[in-house]
Parts: C-alpha cells; sequence; structure tokens
C-alpha cells in the first residue's frame, strides 16, 4: 500500500527530528489513548446542549486534539499495515450483522441486549 501524502509528511516530521525510534507500538498506543482523553477533557464539564454548540476556541481545540488523535492512529495502523478504510468498511460489516436495524433501530443497547 503506498502512504499518503500526510503519512509521508508524518514521517519525514518525525524523521527530521530523530522520533522514530520513540515511536514504538505500545508508545503509539498510549499517546492515542491520552489524545483521545483530550478530546474528552473537551467535553468534560459541558452540558449536552454546551456540547452541541462549541465556541470557536473550544472548537479549534478539538480540531488540534482529533489532528492529534488521527495522527497517532495513522503511524499505528502504519506499523502493523492496517489498511484503515478497508478495516473500517469490514467492521461495519461485522456492525451490521451484530446491530440489525429490526432489533437495533431507536436503541442504544449492546448488541448482547438485543
Amino acid at each position: 500500500m503506498k502512504p499518503s501524502r500526510l503519512l509521508r509528511v508524518i514521517r519525514d516530521f518525525a524523521r527530521a527530528r530523530d522520533w522514530e525510534q520513540f515511536h514504538k507500538p505500545k508508545n503509539l498506543a498510549m499517546a492515542l489513548s491520552v489524545e483521545a482523553s483530550e478530546v474528552v477533557e473537551l467535553f468534560q464539564w459541558l452540558t449536552p446542549e454546551q456540547a452541541e454548540r462549541l465556541d470557536p476556541k473550544r472548537r479549534a481545540a478539538l480540531a488540534d486534539e482529533l489532528a492529534d488523535v488521527y495522527v497517532y492512529l495513522l503511524k499505528l495502523a502504519e506499523r502493523f499495515d492496517v489498511d484503515l478504510e478497508k478495516a473500517a468498511f469490514a467492521k461495519m460489516k461485522k456492525n451490521a450483522r451484530k446491530y440489525p436495524v429490526a432489533k437495533a433501530k431507536g436503541t442504544a443497547k449492546k448488541y448482547s441486549e438485543l
């Protein structure tokens, strides 16, 4: 699989700083989790209504944190040669089997509870 332009930019950035030595799977997974937690933190004390209407400053912070999550996700996927788009389509097929419309429509129950 040919790396995307974004992945090439990410690689070049890390290589220029000699950071690849730190980008082992464990570290990437931990960094991904930390960045995802920073996304959660942006919503932590908001009401559901406030979370729907982020102010421009918080929206910009969200974009930055989502980008961080995306970068680490791409790096981890590349490390294990996972085509994320292909994997996501496969996962959606599995989800469709686990959550058939007739049983899952309008409910947030887990598939084992349907």
